[in-house]
């Protein structure tokens, strides 16, 4: 029978791909057939290619995952057949079994995937543990081994989707084991027992990988419970720092009293805002009825205005048109003027050629309209000076008109505060006759003295609403010279960003606020590990803590008080902090803290990194005006070098 039994091995190992694949279809036939029972119940399914005492109920998710692990496995331990069976059920169960699998398949998000002891303690948030991970001793005498990243997506790749793979290291090197993240929700649990069950059904689980007198091979994974969590290892102490123990109750009660609060929350914020809406709601409907009595006075007022200004641009124009037309008939005339005394002047010279005997007369002539001629010269200057009054004249009328313009604006507006304070001052003369009404007639003196007061009340009211203008017209001066500021601001960072990209040396530039250093978490992997590995270690670490700094949860600060001022330090007894300053050292803390203080104090609300102009030689925020002198600086430098040039 031993024999029998070596031959029977010896073919499922030689077993060829032909003949594998026509084992697999064999076996997919008799599944359809129903020769074997896999579907139990609505939501329970079960492996009929397993061992007896192995065969246990499965969602079906969790068949399909195990008959597809099974199959693909590259496990020694794992026969031909065995494979193609499995290969063969997985076939199945996605051809066949898919649109009867029912809720088995789905995930419910709210709820606690079955099979799940309520009484069991998990490591909260869910984690997994991976051991017998393979490593091997360096030139250095430290062992080591591959990266979280390569276990992520291995276990990726088999559909258990976890957030981050943490290998654990010691003084030795790796230590063999790892630490696994899923998700915080309850699909993270479900992914997190997905894990666990594949790894079972393959009997490389927690139980496989403490039992005795077995030759442990491959990897062994579980999810994290107490014992783990208990546990002397470097496994219990990596789970005691980042988690605590749970039962499924407790989250459940936690996630309830969660939103109990938040339910409750909301209901108080939906009665204050709609008492607020109707308070609104009355204010809305009184300053209505004001504002239609002063915009029917103010439509008056517009169209008496529109009517006085386009008489005023009637007259203005007929003026204007005048002031022209004698302008051009003063000019044609001169012009004629002009040419009688050249044509007389011509023949006056054509006279004294002819005739010396009247030369003397045609002097006189020529003297006198000589002299005629520079009194139209001073003629044409009056007339020169009279156009220029007429333009000045038109100019005046112009500015005029703005100003009267003006002045009815500004006439509307106090129309406008006086109508609102008459309709206050009427409301108060209501109050005052139903007060009236309401004393006898021996309170005249009383009645007097809330005429005083009314009087007084008017005055302080007119006092109150030019402090109001003045306040106003401040503030939004004050916001126009903000937002420019800002814009000025925003500009200077672009330009300086372009300006300086690649140069170190500058004293003004553009600072990434709340940026982590790398640096120093470099200088300490590199201790560690190779310089590809240490990159790597270094990049995984840094994501990490770019990930804590992000988290709003996560405020390692406290309040002191300074000078009467209250001001916010690093809390040194913060956990995360003295575990990174204790496995990293002092400057990878100080690199942590100082990205710490300037998201809290540039961008506490969002937590994400922001632009600064930064002075780097005093190590501070710089102003508009260094940052306006330094591009100054670069400029004047620019040109001195193109003018050399």
């Amino acid at each position: 029978m031993g024999s029998l039994s070596d031959h029977h091995s010896d073919s499922d190992t030689d077993m060829s791909d032909s003949d594998m694949g026509d084992y697999k279809e064999k076996s997919y036939e008799e599944l359809k057939s129903g020769n074997h029972q896999v579907k139990v119940s609505d939501e329970a399914f079960a492996c009929p290619y397993c061992p007896k005492k192995r065969k246990r109920d499965y969602q079906y998710n969790e068949l399909l995952q195990h008959a597809s692990g099974v199959g693909k496995s590259s496990s020694d331990k794992r026969s031909a057949k065995e494979k193609a069976n499995h290969l063969a059920l997985a076939k199945y169960l996605e051809k066949d079994l898919s649109d009867v699998a029912g809720p088995s398949k789905l995930v419910d998000e709210g709820k606690a995937p079955i099979g799940c002891s309520h009484d069991d303690k998990f490591v909260w948030p869910w984690k997994g543990v991976v051991v017998n991970i393979p490593t091997r001793r360096a030139e250095d005498g430290r062992y080591v081994g591959e990266s979280g990243s390569k276990l992520r997506d291995e276990l990726t790749r088999r559909g258990f989707n976890p957030m981050r793979v943490h290998p654990l290291w010691n003084y030795r090197g790796h230590s063999g084991s790892a630490v696994v993240e899923f998700n915080k929700g309850w699909p993270g649990l479900h992914n997190a027992m997905s894990f666990e069950k594949a790894y079972e059904a393959d009997r490389h689980g927690r139980k496989d990988w403490y039992a005795e007198g077995t030759q442990k091979i491959g990897l062994y994974a579980w999810v994290a419970r107490a014992d783990d969590y208990n546990s002397n290892s470097i496994v219990g102490e990596h789970l005691r720092k980042i988690g605590d123990l749970k039962t499924i109750p407790e989250i459940m009660e936690e996630e309830a009293r969660k939103q109990d609060r938040l339910v409750s929350d909301l209901t108080n914020i939906i009665e204050v805002k709609n008492k607020y809406m109707q308070e609104i709601e009355e204010r809305c409907n009184e300053t209505l009825k004001s504002l239609n009595v002063i915009m029917t006075e103010k439509d008056k007022l517009h169209q008496s205005y529109d009517e006085e200004l386009r008489k005023i641009q009637t007259s203005a124009h007929d003026h204007y048109r005048r002031i022209f037309s004698d302008h051009e008939k003063l000019k044609f005339q001169l012009e004629s003027l002009k040419k009688d005394l050249e044509v007389r002047g011509q023949e006056l010279e054509k006279r004294e050629a002819h005739n010396e005997s009247e030369r003397k007369k045609l002097l006189e002539e020529i003297a006198e309209n000589a002299q005629k001629n520079s009194s139209l010269e001073l003629a044409a200057l009056e007339q020169q000076k009279v156009d220029e009054k007429v333009w000045k004249l038109a100019e005046d009328q112009k500015r005029q008109k703005e100003e009267l313009h003006n002045r009815i604006i500004q006439l509307e507006k106090q129309l406008d505060a006086k109508q609102a304070l008459e309709l206050e001052i009427e409301q108060l003369r209501g109050s005052v006759n139903v007060m009236k009404h309401m004393e006898d007639e021996d309170d005249a003196e009383i009645l007097k003295n809330v005429d005083v007061l009314l009087s007084d009340l008017r005055e302080k009211e007119g006092n109150l609403e030019d402090l109001e203008a003045l306040n106003q017209a401040l503030i939004v001066k004050e916001h126009n010279s903000n937002n420019e500021l800002q814009e000025a601001r925003k500009e200077l960072i672009n330009v300086l960003r372009d300006i300086c990209t690649g140069s170190s040396k500058a004293n003004i530039g553009v600072k990434r606020m709340g940026e982590l250093d790398h640096e120093p978490f470099l200088e300490v992997m590199k201790l560690k590990y190779n310089e590809e590995e240490a990159e790597e270690k270094t990049s995984e670490l840094c994501s990490l803590w770019e990930e804590y700094l992000k988290d709003p949860d996560w405020h390692p600060f406290r309040v002191i008080e300074v000078n009467g001022k209250h001001q916010e330090i690093i809390d040194e007894q913060d956990e995360k902090l003295n575990t990174l300053k204790r496995e990293m050292g002092d400057k990878v803390c100080q690199a942590v803290t100082a990205a710490l203080k300037e998201v809290n104090e540039y961008n506490p609300s969002g937590r994400y990194i922001t632009s600064e102009v930064w002075n780097y030689k005093e190590r501070r925020k710089a102003s508009l005006k260094e940052g306006a002198e330094f591009l100054l600086t670069l400029w004047n430098a620019s040109r001195s070098k193109r003018g050399m040039s």
